[in-house]
């Protein structure tokens, strides 16, 4: 058992993150919206629209991460801690009370599907732009988006973060995952 490892109350070993890991654990979340908030300058080319729109759609994502440690983490059982690969559990203790952790399936449900639209809206806005007004700039953050948001964020949760997670048994999330692989 390494230093950043320990027992659970089931006698599981689990692992503390590091702000630095907990902060690479992110870099998919965090690439994915400032992937998104680019696509909206270049798309409508640096106008007040565009800043507009890019300010929004980086304020959304920040302010999805928020809701998901408001509404979900207090029903997690390893909220308050430092065993989250993702580190909300121990940001969301500032925000909210624990929870019951029956719930959590049932919070998680619920609640993910407000951050959802983060993987689309760059998508709906900038093709049509690329369509009617063609560019090389925006095709290529448009693909590389899609390639972060489809394949590398749901990739690195998966076989990474969430693979990681000593709640990756209750999650629905990784159950249905776990289904596919």
């Amino acid at each position: 058992m390494s230093r950043d490892d320990k027992n659970d109350r089931d006698g599981q070993t689990i692992r503390e993150y590091t702000s630095a890991q907990e902060l690479i654990n992110n870099i998919p979340y965090i690439t994915m919206t400032i992937l998104g908030a680019a696509i909206f300058i270049v798309a409508f080319s640096g106008s007040a629209l565009s800043l507009t729109a890019a300010g929004a759609y980086l304020i959304y994502g920040i302010a999805g991460a928020i809701w998901i440690m408001i509404f979900v983490c207090p029903y997690c059982r390893y909220f308050d801690t430092r065993e989250c690969p993702c580190g909300y559990g121990h940001i969301a203790v500032k925000f909210r009370n624990k929870g019951s952790d029956e719930c959590f399936s049932d919070k998680f449900k619920k609640h993910i599907p407000v951050i959802v639209p983060l993987w689309f809206i760059p998508i709906v806005a900038g093709i049509p732009v690329a369509i009617i007004n063609f560019s090389w700039p925006l095709l290529t953050l448009l693909v590389i988006f899609a390639i972060v948001a489809f394949v590398v964020l749901p990739l690195v949760s998966t076989k990474h973060g969430c693979k990681e997670c000593p709640q990756k048994d209750t999650c629905p999330w990784m159950k249905y995952k776990a289904k596919f692989a």
